[in-house]
């Protein structure tokens, strides 16, 4: 699978540019350029949910030999999953080429875009990608580098509270119920997320410190529900802390009365 795939024939990959060709018809030898201190989105996790498509930035540097001129050469961050950029199973490349500066003769450092969109990609493809860099020449000629770095790709999840009865009587029963879904790529639609632990947190009013009631998992519909002895006045609210596929996420806190 290819995302973005806005010149199909471009040596399987996206093209930076409207000058790229084929590698079959590229004339000449590659880009004599190295990328390095790739950072894509500051480094943090890309989370994307079940229609939206994402857009974060990304920070490179090239090197390059003195005698090449880089404004003949278009550069670009890379996504990927699999053995390289080049062959990849999943990819997507920069929107555009990056803008780039030059820091003297042989460095320049470099800003670019890169869009994922949810309806193009399979929910096996959460998890851990890899960063790339892709350098196009103006016969079309490219150089691939691999192995610059990772970063989670996951799918967002959402995640709900409701505690009733509201006002409540100190010393009475205070049941919290909630539900975590998660992002369905594939049909573009948020669906249960069962077995997963969930803690219960609380917020005393006044204070903005929450702590851990308790800790339960979520049914086979994604459902949580657990009952707390009402002592004081504060917010009530459910936190899953994330795995490698999926986002950590905390619902909407439920302010409670407590008479």
């Amino acid at each position: 699978m290819r995302i973005r795939a806005t010149v199909a024939a471009v040596s399987g990959a996206l093209a930076l540019s409207a000058f790229v060709v084929p590698a079959a018809h590229a004339a000449g030898t590659t880009p004599n350029v190295t990328f390095s201190a790739m950072k894509v989105n500051s480094g943090k996790a890309i989370t994307i949910g079940a229609t939206s498509t994402v857009k974060v930035t990304a920070t490179y540097t090239v090197t390059h030999p003195s005698s090449l001129s880089m404004t003949n050469v278009e550069t670009g961050p890379v996504l990927y999953r699999g053995t390289s950029a080049k062959s990849p199973d999943t990819e997507v490349v920069s929107d555009d080429p990056g803008t780039c500066k030059n820091v003297d003769t042989t460095h320049a450092t470099c800003t670019a875009s890169i869009s994922i969109p949810a309806g193009e990609l399979y929910n096996a493809d959460a998890g851990t990608w890899k960063e790339g860099g892709l350098a196009v020449d103006s016969h079309g000629s490219e150089t691939w580098q691999n192995d610059l770095g990772t970063i989670p790709v996951l799918r967002a999840a959402k995640l709900t509270a409701d505690a009733t009865p509201e006002p409540v009587k100190k010393g009475k029963t205070l049941t919290v119920s909630g539900k975590l879904t998660r992002a369905d790529w594939q049909h573009g639609s948020y669906i249960a997320f069962s077995a997963q632990s969930v803690k219960l947190q609380f917020c005393k009013k006044g204070s903005t410190t929450y702590t851990t009631v308790k800790t339960i998992k979520s049914s086979s519909t994604g459902a949580l529900k657990t009952t707390v002895t009402a002592g004081s006045d504060g917010y009530y609210r459910y936190s899953y802390a994330g795995v490698s596929t999926t986002s950590t996420v905390n619902s909407t806190a439920d302010y409670v009365d407590v008479q």
